[in-house]
């Protein structure tokens, strides 16, 4: 499982040189992203360097998996009453049904929150300041972290599962 760990950066050429390292340290391009204050972010950062505004995906994933347990649990207590007439299919059948309503509610209210790292760090954002974002497994991590520090990163405590990996 990939752990997402967060650094600030004084400017855009600082957060070039981080993620140069991270490269160098062998993290794949698609799991670096930036994230700055968004006036910063229209007139200097590529768009698919960008990363997430919002708490979408990670809130669907927890919908999903939320949603699918209660479905379940509650078709199985259906099935331990037997007038109700439930059977196994029906279990599951409930439960299908509740992960597909629970990842839509969450995503539904991910989409409205901002994403955490914006949230934890909305200080330095609102500073100017630029944060490279890594996601990467604990082994290549460790390397990637002692390779964007020595460009004069400072590394942020932020060190929690990325939600999709």
């Amino acid at each position: 499982m990939k752990t997402r760990r967060v650094y600030s950066t004084p400017d855009l050429a600082h957060a070039r040189q981080g993620m140069s390292a991270a490269r160098a340290a062998g993290v794949d391009d698609a799991d670096l992203s930036l994230i700055a204050r968004t006036d910063i972010e229209l007139d200097a950062i590529p768009e698919g360097r960008k990363d997430d505004h919002t708490d979408f995906k990670p809130a669907a994933v927890r919908g999903l998996a939320e949603g699918g347990g209660a479905g379940l649990l509650a078709g199985l207590v259906a099935m331990a009453i037997p007038p109700l007439g439930v059977t196994l299919a029906g279990a599951v059948a409930a439960g299908a049904a509740g992960a597909v309503v629970g990842a839509w509610t969450n995503a539904l209210m991910g989409a409205s929150s901002p994403d955490p790292v914006r949230q934890t760090f909305e200080g330095q954002i609102a500073s100017g300041r630029i944060l490279l974002v890594v996601d990467a497994d604990d082994d290549l991590g460790a390397r990637a972290d002692a390779a964007i520090v020595a460009t004069g990163a400072t590394p942020l405590p932020f060190d929690k599962p990325t939600a999709l990996s």
